[in-house]
């Protein structure tokens, strides 16, 4: 190894020290814990852990749970997902409209919900959804129409709280896109005036294209933090109606923390993390296919 490449090491080594103990380790401990049935009889006595293979993973596969809450978070990125985009770049694009006006402060209100912890918005959005005395069921009322159980109700616990997450995260994205439309040559939009392109083919024809990357940045940020899906139904419906809400996540938190099955809720983790990483690749790959990247 020559200076320089023995340089670089040196100047990395602490990093790579960091994310060795503080990532790998753990990682390559969950799965080892996966293999195993470490439970809470296992942290009263070591003698108790067995080596169990693949059982863990197979058992979720014959876990009617498992597939409810697999069920669940994907109908929460499905839906979320793409409302919590498309929410994002609309607010992106009235922001970086000419007719916009006090963009710096409509940029933090828009911003601030991000910046806001989880459990005590969440707490809030309960008081606003309760079927007798929020806010929202008696704005419905106005209009005849009755009260609506939206956090009771396993129709529409799931909506709600994926309508709190867009409200929640749409800034993060939004302030990425106002990044991106700001980065795209005004002399594109005045050369499809001159031809005679309408605002809606401008969109489609310069805005899109040009913001590829952009969305494809957006879309995968977004896909990893939905399926993470946690505090929201922690706080709001622990889990119910009649576990409609139940995401892999919370199954996990519920094997690991509720019932000390430690083994059981490492393998969800595993399995969480290869469907991430399996919607993540065909992004990629069908973002290549289109020439997005």
């Amino acid at each position: 190894m020559n200076r320089a490449g023995l340089a670089g090491w040196v100047f990395a080594a602490p990093a790579l020290t960091v994310i060795g103990l503080f990532f790998a380790l753990p990682v390559l401990a969950a799965f080892a814990l996966s293999l195993t049935d470490y439970d809470i009889y296992a942290l009263a006595d070591p003698d108790n852990l067995r080596f169990v293979g693949l059982d863990n993973y197979l058992a979720l596969l014959h876990r009617p749970l498992f597939w409810q809450a697999l069920g669940n978070t994907l109908y929460f990125v499905i839906v979320g997902v793409p409302l919590s985009i498309a929410v994002s770049l609309a607010a992106a694009l009235l922001l970086n409209s000419r007719l916009a006006i006090a963009r710096p402060l409509f940029r933090t209100a828009l911003f601030a919900p991000v910046v806001t912890t989880v459990v005590a918005v969440a707490v809030i959005w309960r008081y606003l959804f309760h079927t007798r005395y929020g806010l929202v069921n008696w704005g419905l009322s106005s209009f005849g129409i009755d009260p609506v159980d939206w956090l009771g109700s396993p129709q529409w616990a799931m909506p709600t709280i994926i309508l709190f997450a867009v409200w929640k995260n749409f800034g993060y994205n939004m302030i990425i896109f106002v990044a991106g439309l700001q980065a795209i040559p005004e002399e594109l939009y005045e050369a499809a005036r001159i031809d005679g392109a309408s605002p809606a083919r401008q969109f489609w024809h310069v805005t899109l294209p040009m913001l590829g990357p952009v969305l494809l940045m957006v879309a995968i940020l977004t896909l990893s933090g939905y399926f993470q899906l946690f505090a929201e139904p922690y706080v709001m419906t622990q889990g119910g109606p009649l576990q409609s809400t139940v995401s892999v996540l919370y199954l996990m938190y519920e094997d690991g923390f509720k019932w000390w099955n430690l083994g059981t809720a490492s393998a969800v983790a595993f399995v969480l993390f290869a469907l991430m990483a399996t919607t993540t690749s065909a992004l990629l790959w069908l973002a290549r296919r289109r020439g997005m990247e």
